[in-house]
């Protein structure tokens, strides 16, 4: 049995099954891995017992590339065929690393901002204003570690959209298909590491989830020390008012 020759190789996808089943199987760009997927049902793919090699026969039935009648292509110009619905991820092998250094750092650095902010002690200052002498909060109070503060989050905000993309990556040189987008990154650390467990759970049976579960130990930890931060300050602030 010889394998077609095609002038550019098949991209990766979902393709009618070479031996006739009727299912579609998935080409991972240069052999068929055995996931097996029928139109119209619920569920994953389920795995077949091997990868099997397209060969002539399969060439006639559907070789990928090719365009196939009633498969969710045009049989000619022209013609509209009603379009398949998405098709499911398959599974990655249980040897495949789900985690990586990436996410990782996505999930941790909201601590450094926290780390800063704990050691940040404002001092406030009070001036007297008209001839009420009305004490307000003198803007100098503001010094240079809060705008470092400020700008430190800001550096780690894009950090961390950077670091997502590196993810991303990862995850599709990993086998991942349509791995959770990197630019959600920019509604948060927290949107980014949610979803990207979520599909990665469902092509890794259980695994995954750790990050979730990390996440959320940095944003209880995180609500604790700020809750306590922020009554200190305020503490503080009254007693320079009433001073």
């Amino acid at each position: 049995m010889t394998v077609p020759q095609h002038s550019t190789p098949a991209p990766p996808g979902w393709y009618p099954d070479p031996s006739g089943s009727g299912q579609l199987q998935w080409w991972d760009g240069s052999a068929w891995t055995g996931s097996a997927w029928t139109p119209g049902q619920q569920g994953s793919g389920q795995q077949g017992s091997g990868q099997q090699v397209p060969g002539q026969q399969g060439a006639a039935q559907g070789w990928p590339g090719q365009q196939v009648p009633g498969q969710g292509w045009p049989a000619q110009q022209g013609q509209y065929v009603r379009p398949m619905p998405p098709a499911p991820r398959p599974e990655i092998s249980r040897q495949t690393p789900v985690y990586n250094p990436f996410i990782w750092l996505v999930t941790l650095l909201p601590l450094i901002s926290l780390a800063i902010l704990m050691v940040w002690n404002p001092v406030f200052h009070v001036r007297y204003s008209g001839g009420r002498r009305v004490p307000v909060l003198d803007p100098s109070s503001f010094t240079v570690p809060y705008f470092l503060l400020i700008t430190i989050g800001w550096l780690i905000y894009g950090v961390t959209v950077f670091l997502s993309y590196l993810d991303w990556q990862k995850l599709q040189r990993d086998g991942v298909v349509r791995p959770f987008h990197w630019a959600w990154a920019f509604l948060g650390a927290g949107v980014y590491v949610v979803g990207r467990s979520i599909i990665v759970h469902k092509v890794a049976k259980d695994r995954g989830l750790v990050p979730v579960w990390v996440l959320i130990g940095v944003t209880g930890l995180t609500f604790i020390l700020v809750g306590i931060k922020f009554g200190i300050i305020v503490s503080g602030l009254a007693r320079t008012l009433t001073m």
